[in-house]
């Protein structure tokens, strides 16, 4: 037979609330309680009957994630990063694939919350940036964290992870100037993705500073996709005077500018140097690999949903909310796609 939270609360000598209380990780517990409860859990292979928690009354232990996001790679480890902390939480996880572009978004996410009993919700980009849904889920009164590209330096009134790319940007643009590059193009991911604007802003300010004029010519907005690549390295490559190197606003955009390389027959990185943003399997997986800023996308997620649980559990408490904050900078991780500039 299954072990119950009343066998746990005997094991541990300690009543079933206490039990509850350790699960749902709430700060009141002393650590000597914790531990005897925890090694209970363990000793009986205890794991809470999510099903019957949720039938038990008003309160849910399900939360959600919705995105909107063509990369699988980033989707899967936000996913990941997301169950793992659900799992040591004893939590269950709602994902809902969406379009942002969607004239009824806002409805769609309301459905789903209600239909799904939601206790709350991460979102990722392009949703975390969108004012409409932001104004949908808190008229819902509904707990959630949103992912978000920047350094929190404006105030914002909702839990946030901030991924610091302007910064990120900034570094991978100066690993390239040092390198001796000053014709260095960039092609961009989506309008209207904050990221986009941010590791644009981070490439600009790098060239600003090293007194290097920002070039229309080298300029190239896409998608964030492979293809995107391809048709953006092809058109600069193509130039009068082609860039030497090539700043993309991700690593599939990067591994496209690399296979078009391939195309026209463009060495790298011996004639030109390519970067890309995010350490995804896509900068493991060409050759040469790339040079790109890795950006723990399963960590922020764990984090994004370790955030919203403690919202959760502090409302039920009546402990009242307080607006918190996380923050990640991308490191910059040098592979052997950029090299020194063939004089």
């Amino acid at each position: 037979m299954k072990s119950t939270i009343k066998d746990v609360a005997q094991l541990a000598g300690v009543s079933i609330k206490t039990v509850s209380r350790v699960i749902n990780k709430e700060a009141s517990v002393r650590a000597d309680t914790i531990d005897k409860v925890n090694e209970a859990i363990r000793q009986l292979s205890y794991e809470p009957n999510l099903a019957a928690r949720n039938l038990a009354g008003t309160r849910s232990y399900t939360i959600g994630y919705v995105y909107d996001n063509p990369n699988a790679y980033y989707v899967i480890d936000m996913q990941n990063g997301i169950l793992a902390e659900c799992k040591d939480r004893g939590y269950e996880l709602v994902i809902h694939p969406c379009k942002s572009s969607s004239p009824n978004i806002c409805d769609e996410l309301k459905n789903m919350v209600t239909k799904s009993q939601l206790a709350g919700l991460v979102i990722s980009p392009p949703l975390s940036e969108m004012p409409e849904v932001l104004q949908a889920l808190a008229e819902m009164d509904l707990q959630f964290v949103r992912i978000i590209s920047g350094s929190g330096k404006q105030p914002e009134a909702t839990p946030c992870i901030f991924v610091h790319d302007h910064e990120a940007a900034l570094h991978i643009t100066e690993h390239l100037i040092q390198l001796g590059h000053q014709d260095i193009a960039f092609i961009s991911g989506d309008k209207g993705h904050r990221s986009t604007d941010e590791r644009y802003n981070g490439y600009r300010e790098a060239l600003e500073t090293a007194g290097i004029k920002v070039d229309s010519d080298y300029l190239f907005e896409g998608q964030y996709s492979f293809e995107t690549g391809v048709k953006g390295a092809k058109h600069l490559l193509s130039l009068p005077k082609p860039p030497t190197a090539i700043f993309a606003c991700n690593d599939e955009i990067a591994a496209g500018a690399l296979f078009a390389s391939r195309l026209m027959n463009v060495e790298v990185p011996e004639q030109l140097s390519i970067a890309g943003f995010e350490d995804s399997p896509f900068s493991r997986q060409t050759w040469p690999k790339l040079t790109t800023a890795a950006q723990p996308t399963n960590i922020i997620a764990r984090k994004a949903a370790e955030l919203l649980i403690s919202q959760v559990v502090a409302q039920r408490t009546g402990k009242g909310k307080t607006v918190q904050h996380q923050h990640f900078e991308p490191d910059l991780v040098v592979r052997e796609s950029t090299q020194r500039v063939q004089q």
